[in-house]
């Protein structure tokens, strides 16, 4: 390494990190920005200028992608390095990062029913249909494991989710019977979807590559991706009438601001509004 200094600190950032809980591929996105910023200088974040750093942010603002992914993976990833160091003057020069206000892309159910026939391989049809059938990340369903799937009581385990907690997901009798032609006729291994060795997971990008494919084949020319089949369940849960909690904890939302953003894409008639006093003393029937 070109900054020795800067493994030492690695090593506390992840230690740190994993007492919180925070999720693996957060932490390496965190630190293969900072890395960036430290190789950029050849010295460790905490022996650059306040000016320095800012100048970097510069540089990231004007050669990165539209997204700024990497720009915000290096201020969040920076916010919590000084903090862990209790470095809160470096902390003051870091730009607030705003969120956009953009609503996720979701299918119609009619869409779905496209995606979820397109694919040639039987596999890969129950591949998205899982993934809708229990909202599930595309990275819980790259780990999903054969055991993970309980036919009886038509449940998915999903375990350790974005943040490392344990939650059970129902799933359709449709989807359990495909699930079962599946484990006959293909016989995954430890994983419940393969990758191109049996007892390995599929990669993230293998899922994702299927995805591409059965929106091609669909002819749906939406800004969608894998993850638009989750929000897709959550809009058509609510469509359908599930209640918000409930679905905040089919989601494994840590919060439930992060599932309320649906009641604002669902089709949902809005109740008309009435007073107590219309329900504690109803009007009675005349001859009654």
């Amino acid at each position: 390494m070109k900054v020795p200094a800067f493994r030492g600190e690695c090593k506390t950032f992840i230690r740190k990190f994993g007492v919180s809980g925070k999720s693996s591929s957060c932490v390496q996105n965190y630190l293969r920005q900072i890395s960036k910023l430290v190789l950029f200088y050849g010295r460790s974040a905490f022996e650059l200028s306040s000016e320095e750093v800012e100048e970097f942010l510069v540089y990231l603002r004007k050669n990165e992608p539209p997204s700024l992914s990497s720009f915000k993976h290096l201020v969040y990833g920076l916010r919590h390095l000084y903090s862990i160091y209790g470095r809160e003057d470096m902390e003051v020069i870091l730009p607030e990062i705003s969120h956009p206000k953009t609503l996720p892309e979701v299918f119609s159910k009619e869409e779905v029913r496209s995606l979820l026939k397109a694919p040639g391989y039987l596999k890969h049809r129950l591949l998205l249909g899982t993934i809708y059938d229990g909202g599930l990340r595309v990275s819980e369903v790259s780990k999903l494991l054969i055991s993970d799937v309980d036919f009886d009581r038509l449940t998915i385990h999903v375990r350790e989710s974005k943040f490392k907690k344990d939650r059970y997901v129902p799933i359709s009798s449709m989807l359990a019977n495909g699930l079962k032609s599946y484990l006959n006729s293909s016989y995954p291994r430890h994983y419940l979807f393969n990758g191109k060795q049996k007892g390995t997971a599929m990669s993230v990008e293998g899922i994702r590559h299927v995805m591409r494919g059965a929106m091609k084949k669909s002819g749906i020319r939406k800004n969608a991706s894998v993850h638009s089949l989750r929000h897709s369940y959550a809009t058509h849960l609510l469509e359908d009438g599930l209640d918000l909690v409930s679905l905040k904890n089919q989601m494994g939302h840590a919060r439930i601001e992060n599932t309320m953003v649906y009641i604002h894409i669902a089709r949902v008639s809005p109740k008309r509004g009435f007073s107590p006093l219309q329900t504690l003393y109803p009007v009675k029937e005349k001859g009654k």
